[in-house]
C-alpha cells in the first residue's frame, strides 16, 4: 500500500544536495512522519471528542499544524497551490519558525512522560537538511499520503521503516549503532519470556528494535483492555544518547502501538549507580550497547568498576537496574569473556557471584554487518551465584553479510535447545567449579567439536614437495623418449 510512497520519498532525498546517506534519510524522513503521524492523531481526537459533545484542545497550533503549512487543501482534498509554500519561502519557514516553534514545548510540558515534552526534545536535537524547497514540497506532498488510521495501515508503516533502519545499519559510517539484526532480538526475547506487568528496559534504545519487538511478542496474546493499557503505557522503557537515534526510536515505537514512547533523551552512564532505588528497578533488560566507545574519567566515577569501555560500564548499569529475581539479555563483545585486565576480570566476578550466568549464545562473524567484532549474548538472572554455564555456539553454515544475513531459522535450535540446557554437538554446560577463579575466564571452547589434524613438521612437507618433483621430471623424460 505505502511501499511504492516510501520509494518515492526515498528518491526525493538522493536528488538533495543536503542529504548524503541512508542515515540522513531515516532522519529526514522520520521527523516529516513524526508530524504526520501527530496531525492524524490530533484529527482522530478531535473528531472523537465531537462526538461526545466535548471540546477538544489541540497540542499544535492552527498556523503550524500538518494541514496549515504542509499540507494546505482544497474543498475537493487535492493541495492548495496557493496556500501551500514552495522554494525559499518553505526552507524560511521551518528552519525559523517552525522548529524554534515545535523545540518550545520542551519547556512548556509537564513532563517528560508527555507527547509535548517528546516534540521539544525530537525538535530541539533534529535539523532540516533540505536545501531546496522544491524538494522539500515533494517530499511533504508524498508523505501526506501516508495514513495512521487502521492498524492494518500502522503495521505496513512499521515494516516500512524498519527496513529504512535495516538499510541504514547496512550503510556503514556508524549505521550499526542503531541496527540489531531482528532475528537475533527475537531469539532472545524468547528465552527472556517477558509477561503483560513485567516492565522491561534498554538503556542504550538505539532504534528501539527491543523494546518494539518486545510488544510485538508479547501482543501475540489475547489482551484485555487493561492489559493493552498496561502494555502500552506502562510496560516498556528506554534511554538513549543520540539525537537521530532517540528520534527513530519515538518513531518506530509509535508505528508499533505505543503513542507516547517512555523514551528519555540523555546520556544513561551520566547516572550515579549509587543513586538508583528499588523504584527504578526493572523485571526484564534487554539490550545492546555500543562496543569499543571510550568515557571519560568523570563517567567512570559513577560505577564501581572503573573502566574506560563503554559496553563493560552498561553491563554494570543494567545489572543495578534489574530487580532481584530480574532476567536479561545482553550483547557484547566476545572478548569480555576472555580479557585479562583487572576491570574485566571483576566484572566477570560481579556476574557470576551475583547472577546467574545460565547462559552464553556465541554469534558468529558477520552476524552485525560491517561491525568487524564478534559478539556473544550474556543471558543471566539477578539474585542468586552461577552454578552452571551453558553455552551455544551458533554455526548457520554458511558466510554471513548483507545478502545472506542471521535469519528466524538459524536460532531456532538455539531457542528449542536452551529450554532445557540440552547438550549438543553445538551445545555444552561448564560447571561452576571448572572455572579459575583467579581469572574467571568464561571463553567458548567446544568440547564436542573435531579435534584438527596436528600440523605437519616443514621437513616432512619439504621432503614430499622433491619426491614429487623427481616423480615429474622421469614422466616429463618418458614423455620426451616417446617423442
Amino acid at each position: 500500500m505505502f511501499e511504492q510512497t516510501f520509494k518515492n520519498i526515498d528518491n526525493v532525498l538522493w536528488k538533495e544536495a543536503g542529504c548524503g546517506s541512508e542515515l540522513d534519510y531515516t532522519e529526514q524522513s522520520s521527523w516529516m512522519l513524526f508530524l504526520k503521524y501527530l496531525d492524524d492523531l490530533e484529527k482522530a481526537r478531535a473528531m472523537e471528542a465531537e462526538l461526545i459533545g466535548k471540546p477538544y484542545e489541540y497540542i499544535i497550533d492552527e498556523g503550524h499544524r500538518w494541514s496549515a503549512w504542509a499540507a494546505p487543501k482544497k474543498a475537493d482534498g487535492s493541495i492548495d497551490e496557493d496556500k501551500a509554500l514552495i522554494g525559499d519561502d518553505l526552507i524560511d519557514f521551518v528552519n525559523r519558525d517552525l522548529f524554534p516553534y515545535l523545540h518550545g514545548f520542551r519547556l512548556r510540558a509537564t513532563g517528560p512522560d508527555t507527547i509535548e515534552y517528546k516534540i521539544g526534545e525530537i525538535f530541539g536535537e533534529i535539523k532540516n537538511r533540505f536545501q531546496s524547497g522544491y524538494s522539500l514540497r515533494d517530499a511533504l506532498e508524498l508523505m501526506d499520503e501516508l495514513r495512521f488510521s487502521s492498524q492494518k495501515e500502522k503495521h505496513e508503516l512499521s515494516h516500512l521503516y524498519e527496513a529504512k533502519i535495516k538499510n541504514m545499519g547496512n550503510a556503514g559510517r556508524n549505521g550499526g549503532e542503531y541496527y540489531t539484526p531482528r532475528p537475533l532480538i527475537r531469539a532472545m526475547i524468547q528465552v527472556t519470556s517477558p509477561q503483560i506487568g513485567e516492565r522491561i528496559y534498554d538503556g542504550a534504545v538505539g532504534s528501539a528494535g527491543f523494546l518494539c519487538e518486545a510488544h510485538d511478542f508479547m501482543r501475540q496474546k489475547e489482551l484485555t483492555t487493561s492489559e493493552l493499557k498496561t502494555l502500552q503505557t506502562k510496560t516498556f522503557y528506554g534511554k538513549e544518547k543520540k539525537s537521530l537515534a532517540y528520534v527513530i526510536a519515538i518513531m518506530n515505537m509509535i508505528l508499533h502501538g505505543i503513542d507516547t514512547p517512555n523514551i528519555v533523551h540523555t546520556n544513561t552512564l551520566a547516572e550515579n549507580l549509587n543513586d538508583i532505588q528499588d523504584k527504578d528497578r526493572f523485571d526484564i533488560v534487554l539490550a545492546n550497547p555500543p562496543f569499543g566507545g571510550k568515557e571519560r574519567p568523570e563517567v567512570q566515577q559513577n560505577f564501581p568498576i572503573k573502566t574506560g569501555e563503554t559496553a563493560f560500564l552498561f553491563l554494570q548499569h543494567f545489572i543495578k537496574y534489574l530487580k532481584a529475581g530480574g532476567r536479561s539479555a545482553v550483547v557484547i563483545k566476545n572478548t569480555f569473556l576472555s580479557n585479562s585486565d583487572n576491570a574485566s576480570k571483576a566484572l566477570r566476578k560481579e556476574l557470576l557471584e551475583n547472577c546467574n550466568l545460565h547462559t552464553v549464545l556465541d554469534c558468529p562473524s558477520g552476524t552485525f554487518i560491517g561491525a568487524g567484532v564478534k559478539t556473544v549474548v550474556l543471558f543471566f538472572e539477578k539474585g542468586s551465584a552461577t552454578r552452571k554455564v551453558w553455552y551455544y555456539q551458533l554455526d548457520p553454515g554458511r558466510n554471513m553479510g548483507k545478502t545472506n544475513s542471521l535469519n528466524d531459522n538459524d536460532l531456532k535450535e538455539f531457542v528449542q535447545l536452551q529450554a532445557s540446557f540440552a547438550d549438543s554437538d553445538k551445545s555444552w554446560s561448564v560447571d561452576i567449579k571448572d572455572i579459575d577463579p583467579s581469572s574467571f575466564d568464561l571463553s567458548v571452547k567446544n568440547p564436542n567439536a573435531p579435534e584438527e589434524e596436528p600440523l605437519r613438521h616443514p621437513e616432512d612437507i619439504i621432503a614430499e614437495i622433491v619426491a614429487l618433483d623427481a616423480e615429474s621430471a622421469d614422466i616429463l623424460e618418458k614423455i620426451r623418449g616417446m617423442l
